[in-house]
């Protein structure tokens, strides 16, 4: 087919129209290909004066090769620090990242956050980021936007320099889970009005009242574990100072 590559009997072919002196034209027509597939193989295999369907078909192979090569990505970058082990820790990594996509998160984001997640320091730099997940300066710019937006992590300036560099702490579910509580207060009190409007008594109306009331609840319980988080941080820095 003209869109298929072109194999080695195609280009035995080949040859043997160029030794003919058949055009461009008729050996594409006896090939089924475009006239312009068998001229830009020919020019590209030495012309129609030189050209080789063996030497042809091996040119061919390793351009591929070279391609291939090209496009392989380098070795994972992985912690190795504490005597952990760099694949394993690389394997965490995507590993989180993809559950972190599973839930909803951008791939990007999901991709940096967890980058982010696994080092000790919860802070890396742009640079870091590109090298770690082999993505333009672009990218990451535009993921740290998102998340930033999103209260999961922050900027800080790198001591003595210009760069900065992104930061995660151990508070990141607790803003995250107060994002959502913000989030739901907005739903409910926007549910409770649909309902006034649409009335309470229509199946439109209900269901805005359903939903207003189911998360009620839910903002109920998710404040009480905030108020257990807190009183188990405060139990606990009173153990340390003790």
């Amino acid at each position: 087919m003209p869109g298929d590559r072109l194999t080695n009997e195609d280009r035995q072919h080949i040859a043997a129209g160029l030794a003919e002196g058949l055009g461009f034209t008729e050996i594409g027509r006896r090939l089924g290909r475009p006239a312009s597939t068998i001229m830009r193989e020919v020019t590209r295999n030495g012309g129609p004066d030189d050209y080789g369907a063996q030497r042809a078909q091996e040119a061919t192979k390793q351009r591929a090769r070279r391609r291939r090569q090209a496009k392989s990505p380098p070795p994972p970058v992985g912690d190795s620090s504490h005597g952990r082990d760099p694949q394993a820790v690389h394997n965490l990594t995507e590993s989180f990242a993809t559950l972190l996509e599973q839930q909803g998160m951008p791939r990007m984001a999901a991709r940096v956050l967890a980058c982010l997640y696994v080092t000790d320091s919860g802070t890396l730099t742009a640079a870091d980021l590109v090298q770690r997940l082999r993505v333009s300066p672009a990218s990451i710019s535009q993921t740290v936007a998102f998340l930033e937006q999103q209260g999961l992590l922050n900027r800080e300036r790198v001591p003595g320099g210009r760069r900065e560099r992104y930061v995660i702490d151990d508070e990141l579910w607790v803003r995250s889970t107060l994002a959502a509580l913000h989030m739901n207060d907005t739903l409910i009190a926007a549910s409770q009005r649909a309902a006034e409007i649409l009335g309470a008594a229509t199946p439109a109306g209900a269901r805005f009242g359903f939903s207003a009331e189911f998360l009620l609840l839910v903002n109920a319980t998710l404040r009480q574990v905030m108020e257990q988080w807190q009183q188990n941080q405060a139990d606990r820095n009173a153990g340390r100072k003790s």
